[in-house]
């Protein structure tokens, strides 16, 4: 039982560590144009750069000047839940005019906890750009949301630039040898793709 728990400690720890930051590469191809990739550049790349990114937090350092701009003073989070086809709408809406955006989805108990500490009622999706909240998806709202924050009203994203990895709201608690010998480790339960965490509603 003792080995048990250490293993699924380590497993733990080592994902904790993987979603804390990934490496992003910038390299020239042969063409001369510039390719931004999570993987590393072939070999015949001339002026490579590697870049480390923090897991949830769209890079801004590659884009253009206004959208670097208003990523950096008004980060844009959007939650999601499963089977919520105007989270679908927001996503989509959010790609379409090239907004970089760090998305979390909402699952479990705690997960929903995240949401309410990040100022979410119980509708989703949730839409943060900066200090601002918008409940539920709203294509006027969310656009006039986004405008005040400075983001351009058409899509200037390098045709190579991707989101970060989606994740869940609420991060991976990682226990300590002590409390793992002393405690099974509790991993909460991930709810079925067709339910919701309770009263939410989309």
């Amino acid at each position: 039982m003792k080995t048990s728990s250490v293993s699924i400690l380590l497993l733990l720890t080592l994902a904790s560590g993987a979603a804390a930051a990934q490496q992003m590469y910038k390299w020239i191809g042969k063409d001369g144009k510039i390719n931004y990739s999570d993987t590393p550049p072939p070999i015949t790349a001339r002026q490579t750069e590697i870049k480390a990114v923090s897991a949830g937090s769209p890079d801004s350092s590659d884009l253009p000047y206004e959208l670097a701009q208003a990523t950096k003073s008004s980060p844009v989070t959007l939650y999601t839940g499963p089977t919520c086809a105007p989270c679908d709408s927001g996503r989509n809406f959010l790609t379409s005019r090239g907004i970089p955006f760090a998305e979390k989805t909402v699952k479990t108990y705690e997960d929903g906890q995240q949401l309410k500490q990040a100022g979410g009622a119980a509708t989703l999706p949730l839409l943060v750009v900066g200090r601002n909240r918008q409940s539920g998806f709203e294509p006027t709202g969310w656009g006039t949301a986004l405008t005040a924050a400075g983001y351009p009203e058409t899509s200037r994203l390098p045709a190579s630039y991707r989101n970060p990895a989606v994740q869940a709201a609420a991060p991976i608690i990682v226990k300590s040898a002590v409390q793992v010998k002393n405690n099974p480790v509790n991993v909460p339960a991930v709810l079925p793709d067709n339910t919701s965490p309770s009263g939410f509603r989309f």
